[in-house]
């Protein structure tokens, strides 16, 4: 049990020291930046993803149908 408290008492450390430094401060910007970064990319492939099924659906509307090849 005495092992698990050093440990917990060297987080907490590491924690304050991340918070009372600058590059805690710009660790954590670029930690929301990355985070930020990436649901626009997932948002922008969904879209385009939408898009362009949906123009392979209009395609499929607008060619008539081909009788079977003998």
């Amino acid at each position: 049990m005495v092992k698990g408290k050093c440990n917990m008492r060297k987080m907490l450390e590491l924690a304050r020291s991340f918070r009372d430094e600058e590059d805690g401060a710009a660790m954590i910007e670029y930690s929301v930046l990355i985070g930020i970064i990436t649901v626009a990319t997932i948002a922008t492939i969904l879209l385009v993803g939408a898009w362009v099924t949906g123009q392979w659906q209009a395609l499929d509307t607008a060619l008539p149908d081909l009788p079977p090849a003998t």
